[in-house]
């Protein structure tokens, strides 16, 4: 996926989770939407080197979004959004070999109880319902998923497990956007109910799959599958 034209900027501080304010490079002072409901832990720290995508839309309050941070050399994605769009690239284009032959591909579609599918694949024989989580945290020596409670990520495994128990096929997908060559894991410490839901969801046939992206501040793209650590 290419980027809108990036402006490199510093940040100044993130605040009310969704507000950053920016130093362009050229001196300019702005306050970017950070499309990131997360922590951000790991991703984000007081002046450190962000790009940010200007949109001239006059329904829009803020013009500027947050897209990359830098951390110690490491490009990071936190524009958690990006993640459904790459995958369904990924897709397309058969980066993401285990989830060829299907004739459909739906975005966005209506399931289970009150949700919403990330990807729907359709073929004349099964569905099969993908849900993607954008994962930015660094621990230690690790990547790892989630960076806070997440209630929502727990509903979203157990309507995976209900969409198995139909006969259907059910695929959790972590995409990886930073770019540090780590292992994968899950955060036990930080969500332990995700965390057990999660093996409980496997047992009953959800699939889990594991891509991390590569970075430039000119596009991003899925490159390599990594193993999961729970």
């Amino acid at each position: 996926m290419k980027f809108d034209k990036l402006y490199k900027g510093k940040l100044v501080k993130r605040y009310k989770r969704f507000l950053a304010d920016i130093i362009l490079e050229n001196g300019k002072e702005i306050t970017a939407h950070v499309p990131n409901s997360g922590a951000m832990t790991s991703c984000i720290e007081e002046n450190c080197p962000v790009w940010v995508s200007f949109h001239d839309n006059p329904k829009r309050k803020l013009k500027y979004t947050l897209e990359l941070t830098k951390m110690h050399d490491i490009l990071i994605c936190t524009n958690t959004g990006v993640a459904n769009k790459i995958a369904i690239e990924a897709i397309e284009n058969a980066t993401i070999k285990e989830l060829q032959g299907y004739t459909s591909l739906k975005p966005e579609q209506k399931y289970g109880v009150n949700s919403r599918i990330d990807i729907l694949l359709e073929n004349e024989n099964e569905k099969c319902y993908v849900e993607v989580k954008s994962v930015s945290l660094k621990i230690d020596n690790t990547l790892a998923f989630p960076d806070a409670v997440t209630t929502r990520g727990k509903k979203h495994l157990d309507e995976l497990v209900s969409m198995v128990e139909l006969g259907h096929r059910a695929v959790m997908l972590y995409v990886i956007q930073r770019t540090d060559n780590l292992p994968f894991r899950i955060a036990n410490e930080i969500d332990k109910k995700y965390s057990e839901t999660l093996k409980e969801a496997m047992k009953k046939g959800v699939e889990v799959i594991v891509y991390q992206s590569q970075i430039t501040n000119e596009d991003i793209y899925i490159k390599k599958e990594l193993a999961l650590d729970i």
